[in-house]
């Protein structure tokens, strides 16, 4: 097949993620105010986006608290930093079996909640994109199952859609984005959609290169879509992902490394792909032609 290279690039940076790495590396940010001030640095060093999780300020464990969802916010929005704002919608769909014999109840991990829940902070602060995980899946190997079921998924969907946020579909293997197309044919999404294309993520899609292009070739052709992979592969996939002729994530959520032995800041790992798509001869775009592209809106947060 011929070569579809993206000329104009927009890279996403995915702060701190949900994931046990905050005691792995010393540049996870876990408050408030060390995801924002990290979000600041990477939409700096070149992002257009910013993903962002939120952590308990003293464990580091995953949050759905809207209180700290509002206080990242207001304090990527006060800066002097223009950076378009994607809040997880992923929160809240964790499933821990107890173990092979006796599943039920669930264990420690889980984190279930309802729809409106689980959108609480996405209408307490209004981003312009928040993410919806379109399936369900085993979630590495600690007895984990991402839990995102079609009715869920239905009716998040059309908070999303009523709130005027714009859905990052996230696909993880071949049937979400499936049902990712089921979601736009029954109106509960709106065309063309935005999808990011989650590789190497134990137990979803690999991470390999004909994996990620049947992917690729399933997109409906209006569709704007990003991509990722995990670890190592992090910046061979934003070499891949613009060749494919798609935008870039990278960022603490999904690497911790800027080299072997050498920690990244999210500051870093932006730079990294800069240079990467300059290189191959292509433009990273600016948060105002993101929106201009992708029809956001820029909005300040609800009134308390």
């Amino acid at each position: 097949m011929p070569l579809n290279m993206k000329r104009e690039v927009f890279v996403t940076c995915a702060v701190t993620g949900s994931g046990a790495t905050q005691d792995k590396s010393p540049h996870v940010p876990r408050s408030p105010q060390q995801i924002a001030e990290s979000a600041i640095a990477a939409a700096r060093a070149g992002a257009a986006i910013v993903h962002c999780h939120v952590r308990d300020p003293e464990t580091g464990a995953p949050s759905r608290d809207p209180a700290l969802y509002r206080e990242v916010t207001d304090r990527i929005r006060d800066s002097s930093t223009d950076v378009v704002l994607n809040l997880t919608g992923g929160m809240g769909g964790d499933m821990q079996m107890a173990d092979a014999e006796r599943p039920l109840p669930p264990g420690p991990e889980t984190d279930m909640a309802g729809a409106t829940e689980r959108m609480a902070p996405i209408a307490a602060c209004l981003p312009e994109i928040c993410s919806l995980d379109c399936g369900s899946m085993n979630f590495g190997n600690h007895g984990t199952v991402m839990v995102n079921a079609p009715a869920m998924l239905r009716a998040m969907g059309g908070m999303m859609t009523a709130l005027g946020v714009r859905p990052e579909i996230e696909v993880f293997d071949t049937g979400h984005l499936w049902f990712a197309k089921q979601l736009v044919a029954d109106g509960v999404l709106t065309a063309p959609a935005l999808v990011q294309l989650c590789m190497g993520v134990p137990w979803g899609a690999p991470d390999d290169l004909n994996t990620f292009m049947a992917m690729v070739n399933n997109l409906p052709p209006d569709w704007t879509f990003s991509a990722f992979a995990l670890g190592a592969h992090q910046m061979p996939y934003v070499a891949a992902a613009v060749l494919a002729g798609g935008h870039v994530r990278v960022g603490l959520e999904d690497n911790l490394m800027l080299a072997r032995g050498q920690h990244a800041t999210n500051a870093q790992l932006v730079e990294r792909a800069v240079d990467i798509i300059e290189n191959l001869g292509a433009r990273v775009m600016t948060p105002a032609e993101v929106r201009q592209t992708l029809g956001l809106t820029k909005r300040a947060p609800v009134a308390a």
